[in-house]
Order: structure tokens, then sequence, then C-alpha cells
């Protein structure tokens, strides 16, 4: 019997951004209602994932507790208890159902952007919070490093995690490009609307360069650069920034662009500069290109960048697929067989018991050195006589027929009795 996993999930295929942020978790808030969840409802393995896309709950138990759930995270997030909420979130009731969903969110299958590059850390960090708070049982651990795993092979194996699939992505890669040939690079990320804000959170893990957000509202950058590393500069400092900066990223929402030649002509340009603008009207002039040592990359170059991505990406799907049944299929294996776990336990012990006594009824008059044999003749016996046992086991386990032969060693070896004994 496959130990029964379950999940919940709302995520952008259910539900408007509007929706999802109103119940998504920050990093405190997932540990509190997580603890809140195992006094409430004893759950002992709850993996609990929520990042600006999604917000989903993994647990195991025998009975469905999800619609419970959700009505405990919404009570938690403050928000009336109603069908029309109700209605946002999927269950996943079927142990392979969820577990295959989880395998695909982990992977990046589920991703607005296919792929996703943030989604496996995203993933371990929710991985590691239910370890410390000792809501990972062997289950969830061994579930865990399945999905790692197949994270490898998959970018071993397939095209699917090359190349940047969405132009926030490929403004990174690019940025991060340009920045190898200039020692202590300087990037300043200039409009914090959606696409900056992509940017910004796409730069959270680099470490390539000093980062600066400026945006017209201030408070709006000191609020996305808090906890990150990020520094903030006022846009009325504009200038003093553009020229301190070697990589300047804009996706600034304007009628006329911001930056101009005129402009740019006053700065003192030692080396290259390079300009990528976002903005759709254009935030920085086309012709900035004719003054030395500037150099200009549009959306539309990037668009192509991350155009070409995606279809590889796409294309490896199906490989990405084969990848994560392969994984089910031995996850589940080892899912089966600690089923039979405790049995081979009570066999062993049992075994070691009739070993033990029969040693004592021999020890006397044995030197120490001949007793060291005796131990290690008996020992390596009772190792070749469970090899056997173990073997059908694990194979009856495959085929789903490992009651009948638990029950057949319980009555010839006596192991409830045994059980009765270690307790």
């Amino acid at each position: 019997m496959i130990i029964p996993f379950k999940s919940v999930s709302i995520s952008h295929r259910t539900a408007p951004l509007t929706i999802r942020e109103t119940v998504a978790l920050n990093e405190e808030e997932s540990r509190a209602f997580a603890i809140k969840c195992k006094d409430l409802f004893g759950i002992n393995e709850l993996l609990i994932v929520s990042t600006c896309n999604r917000t989903e709950l993994y647990y195991t138990a025998k009975e469905s507790i999800s619609e419970q759930l959700v009505k405990a995270l919404l009570i938690e997030k403050g928000i009336e208890v109603s069908p029309e909420f109700l209605n946002y979130f999927k269950h996943f009731e079927d142990t392979i159902d969820s577990m295959r969903h989880l395998f695909e969110v982990a992977t990046g299958l589920q991703s607005k952007v296919v792929g996703d590059l943030q989604i496996p850390n995203q993933i371990k960090k929710a991985y590691q919070q239910a370890a410390d708070l000792n809501m990972a049982g062997p289950y969830l651990h061994r579930l865990m490093h399945t999905i790692f795993y197949s994270n490898k092979r998959v970018a071993q194996e397939t095209s699917f995690r090359d190349g940047a699939a969405s132009v926030s992505y490929a403004t990174v890669a690019l940025a991060e490009e340009l920045s190898q040939a200039i020692p202590q690079p300087k990037v300043l990320i200039l409009g914090l609307g959606e696409i900056g804000r992509d940017v910004c959170k796409n730069m959270e893990e680099k470490e390539f360069a000093e980062f600066t957000v400026m945006n017209r509202t201030l408070e709006k950058a000191e609020k996305i650069a808090q906890g990150k590393p990020f520094r903030v500069a006022p846009f009325e400092d504009l200038w003093q920034e553009v020229e301190k900066a070697d990589i300047i990223i804009s996706s600034v929402r304007t009628e006329n662009p911001i930056i101009t030649l005129d402009e740019i002509k006053k700065l003192q340009v030692l080396s290259f500069k390079y300009f990528i603008d976002l903005s759709v009207p254009r935030s920085i002039e086309e012709g900035i290109e004719k003054n030395p040592g500037i150099l200009l990359y549009n959306i539309d170059s990037l668009q192509e960048r991350a155009d070409e991505a995606l279809a590889a990406r796409i294309a490896s799907i199906p490989d990405v697929k084969v990848i994560i049944e392969e994984s089910i299929v031995s996850f589940n294996d080892w899912s089966k067989e600690m089923e039979v776990s405790p049995t081979i336990h009570k066999l062993k012990n049992a075994l070691e018991q009739i070993r033990k006594d029969e040693i004592n009824r021999h020890i006397k008059g044995l030197s120490a050195e001949e007793v060291e044999k005796l131990e290690k003749i008996t020992a390596n016996l009772v190792q070749k006589i469970m090899k056997q046992p173990v073997i059908h086991l694990k194979a009856a386990c495959k085929r789903g027929e490992s009651e009948k032969m638990i029950d057949v060693l319980n009555d010839l070896f006596n192991l409830d009795q045994v059980e009765a004994l270690e307790s």
C-alpha cells in the first residue's frame, strides 16, 4: 500500500494575482501556519510552498483534510470563508496525482515561465522549513531527495534548463554576461513596474554586481529592496547614478525617453556603458549609441532571445515528463517497501535472539578467540538466512502481494510475539 499523499493548490492557473496575493505566506507566516496545522490536525509531514504564483500545501494523511486546511489558511489570512473563494483551490486527493503535481511544480513544468529557474530553490527552502519544524518524516525526506535528483537529471539530460525563457530572465542573463569583463560592475535598475519587479526578483540571488534600484516613488523602491541585496537611490539623482553605473536597465513608463543622447554627451564615459530598454514606449532614446562607448539593447532583441529559449524548453517537455514518471515509479517502489520494513526488522530481531540463545548455551569453556569466531560465523549465517526472505518480500511489494508473505513470516517465526517482547 502506498502511503497517502495529498495536496491543495491555488496558482496562476486557478486564480488571478489579486486573489493569490491575499493568501500568499511569507517565511514567518508559513512557519506559524505549519505549527498551527500540526496542533489542529495532528499532521506529521507538511510541505508549504508559497510564491507569487502559487500557494500549496502537501501532506501525508490517511483521510483527506484538504478542505479544513484551506479554511484554516483563509482564517489565518483574515479572509472570509466563502464558496467563491474555496473554488480557487484545486485538490489532489489521489497520491500519484498529488506526487506528479509536486514533481511538475518543482521542475518548472507548472510555472508561468516554463522551466522557471527559481522554483527549485523555492522548493528547497520550503523543505528546509519543514525539516526545521520536524514536519518532514522519512516519506517527505525521501520524496524531496528524489525530486532533487530528478531536477539534476533534467538539467543534465535535457535542454529544459537552457537559456532564459522570459524577457526578465533574458535581461538578467545579458547583464551577467556583459558584466564579466568589468571589474566591480554596477547595475542600475530604473522603474519598478511589473517587468522591473520581475528583473529584481531574478536578480535577488545574483552576486555578479552591485545593484541599485530607482523609482519615481521612493517608498516603492525601498519596499522592494527591503531584505534584498539592493541599494536604493532617489529618482532625483538619476544622472549621477547613470554616470556611476556600468549597466542601466530601464522599464520606466513614459511618453518620451528619459535617457537622451544630449544628456549622455554630458557624461564621462571612460569605457563601455550598456543600456537595456525594456519600456514600451521606449524610455531610452534610440540614437544614444552615436556617443562613443555606449551600447543599447532593446526589448525586441531580448524577446527574440527569450522566444528561442522558450521554444527549446517546450520541445524538451516530453523528456522531462519521462524523467518524472521514472522517478515516481522508483519512489513508489521504495514507498511500498516501507510497508514491509517493520516485518524485516522483527524477523532480524527474532533470528538474532535465536542466535544469541544458542551461543549462550555453548559459550562455557570456550576461549575468547573461539567465542569471537562463533559470533562471526553465526552472524554471517543470520545474514544469509535473512537474504532470501528480504528479496522475496521486496519483490512481493512490487507485485502488490506483500500481505501474504508477511502473514507467513509472522506465523513461522511468531513475529507478533517478538514485537510484544520489544515493547
